[in-house]
């Protein structure tokens, strides 16, 4: 049983580290084919990236790595050693395929089909890397830290920070492009919805189990979120503890991790919460693990 348990564990990071890399891959084509040559930048770290690069001649590959190193620091302190590993891993493959991709000639010159493709298969590939746990751009890891201490969802700390980066563009490249670049992020971020239901969107994870005090400890501790506690009892196995948790999708792999690391035998269901009525608790920075 036990062989059987970690042969399962060993071929769902294989999957998910291939499907990492198709994600990295597919992004770094939008970048190269579609979006750089026709002066259009994607958001975030990437964005300013591509501005820098423009602007130095450093090379846009050994930029998105650099520049995301702090982020990837701050990811592993909240997000911890699993998202470190996979979201080092997707950028470093996306930097490497950034530069390999380098001479392979635009597909169009056309600015609208460049937007429209370019912002699709963007969408997709970063889709994918946040689907497996792992991110492309540090302003996610930004906008998931400044959401667990204030009120803001990933989405609008994201745009908000977007707003900037796209007025640069527009200095630097022409407002048309700023404006072309805009059309590009709605789309991937649509995509990027579909691919993989919404980074910024909240679940709400119910968790029955007979180790609720070690379950809520821990996402508490390692996802800063706050677990609702409640009495059940099932038709068969008898007394249980009920959790009610409400996390962003990038933490949901986490979250998995954490109710079967020491192999609680829970039951989990996950499901999109669409509004959040009231005070969401988070736990604040200097407060001690405990559970309400």
């Amino acid at each position: 049983m036990t062989n059987m348990k970690s042969n399962k564990k060993l071929l769902d990071n294989f999957l998910s580290f291939l499907l990492i890399t198709l994600g990295a891959t597919l992004a770094a084509l939008a970048l190269e084919i579609f979006l750089v040559p026709n002066n259009i930048i994607d958001g975030g770290i990437i964005g300013i990236s591509i501005m820098i690069s423009y602007i130095t001649k450093v090379k846009l590959s050994i930029l998105t790595f650099v520049l995301n190193i702090p982020f990837l620091i701050l990811g592993y302190k909240q997000l911890g050693k699993s998202f470190l590993i996979k979201a080092a891993y997707a950028m470093l493959v996306f930097s490497i395929l950034l530069e390999q991709f380098k001479p392979v000639p635009e597909l169009t010159n056309d600015i609208l089909l460049a937007t429209v493709f370019g912002g699709l298969l963007l969408g997709i590939g970063v889709g994918f890397v946040i689907k497996f746990g792992a991110c492309l751009d540090g302003t996610e890891v930004v906008a998931i830290l400044i959401n667990k201490k204030t009120s803001f969802s990933v989405g609008q700390v994201v745009m908000f920070l977007n707003f900037f980066i796209y007025s640069t563009s527009g200095l630097l490249f022409g407002w048309d492009r700023a404006l072309y670049s805009i059309l590009t992020y709605f789309i991937t971020f649509k995509i990027i919805d579909m691919v993989s239901e919404g980074f910024e969107q909240a679940k709400a994870a119910m968790i029955i189990t007979n180790h609720g005090e070690e379950i809520a400890n821990s996402i508490y501790k390692h996802l800063g979120r706050t677990v609702t506690m409640l009495e059940g009892e099932g038709l068969i196995s008898g007394k249980k503890v009920v959790l009610y948790a409400v996390v962003t999708r990038i933490e949901i792999p986490e979250l998995k991790r954490i109710v079967a690391a020491d192999d609680y035998s829970a039951f989990v269901t996950i499901t999109d919460v669409n509004e959040i009525v009231g005070k969401h608790i988070k736990k604040k920075k200097g407060e001690t693990t405990e559970t309400t």
